[in-house]
Formats: C-alpha cells, sequence, structure tokens
C-alpha cells in the first residue's frame, strides 16, 4: 500500500492483478486498484474530477482525466473517508499509475489539488 497526505487529505491505494486476456490479438494485464480518500482537515471538501498517468513497461503513457471518481463527487467530512475500487488494462505485465485529484475546500470555495502517490502495477510472475 503506498499512501500520502495533501492539505489534510490522505490517499491510501492498494493494487491487485486480476488476471491476463486477449483483446484485438494482443495480450492485455488487468489491475484493480483500491482508493480510500480520508479527510484529516478541519474543513469539508469535495472531489470533482480525476486526472492519472499510467505507465506501462513498454513506454506507453495513457492520461485519463474527468469528473469525478466512479462517477460520483464525494462530499467528505472532517474525519470521513470514502473508498471505491477501479482498473486499468496493460499491454505489460508491469507499470505504474500517478495523478491528482481537483478537490474545493467547501468551507472557503478555495480548489486545490491532491497528489495520488506513484504506485506500481505488477504481476505476480514478472519479477521486476
Amino acid at each position: 500500500m503506498v499512501q500520502q497526505v495533501t492539505r489534510g487529505i490522505k490517499i491510501s491505494v492498494e493494487t491487485n492483478f486480476e488476471g491476463t486476456f486477449y483483446k484485438n490479438y494482443k495480450i492485455q494485464y488487468a489491475f484493480e486498484y483500491q482508493v480510500t480518500i480520508e479527510n484529516q482537515s478541519k474543513d469539508a471538501v469535495q472531489l470533482n474530477a480525476r486526472h492519472w498517468t499510467i505507465l506501462d513497461a513498454l513506454n506507453n503513457v495513457e492520461i485519463v482525466s474527468g469528473e469525478g471518481v466512479i462517477g460520483n463527487k464525494p462530499v467528505l467530512k472532517p474525519g470521513e473517508s470514502h473508498s471505491y475500487k477501479s482498473g486499468c488494462l496493460l499491454t505489460s505485465p508491469f507499470g505504474a499509475m500517478r495523478g491528482f485529484y481537483s478537490m474545493i475546500n467547501l468551507n472557503n470555495t478555495q480548489k486545490f489539488k491532491v497528489i495520488i502517490p506513484t504506485f506500481k502495477l505488477s504481476a505476480p510472475f514478472a519479477i521486476n
């Protein structure tokens, strides 16, 4: 598990290798990740958007940006947390993801970014 705190918002990420399959005659490696967002600040916040950089061992880079997470824009009061699971496909058995969430402090309407720490994606049979 990787963790990082930015402006009182703690991000924790756990990953899991889900398996392989073929798509368009190419092998794909499926990974699941679970993110927990914990508000350790004294203010209520809302997650508005996400930005991911997904890298694999073959130097492929994919950028994913969009509103919310899994169709939600969670509001977190002090002490609350929100967890969700998602996944990605790689063309190699290992890679990494990193990114940030765009959030707003609901007490003073200030927008800010929360860093998602870099986490590794690795199939158990691939020695990195």
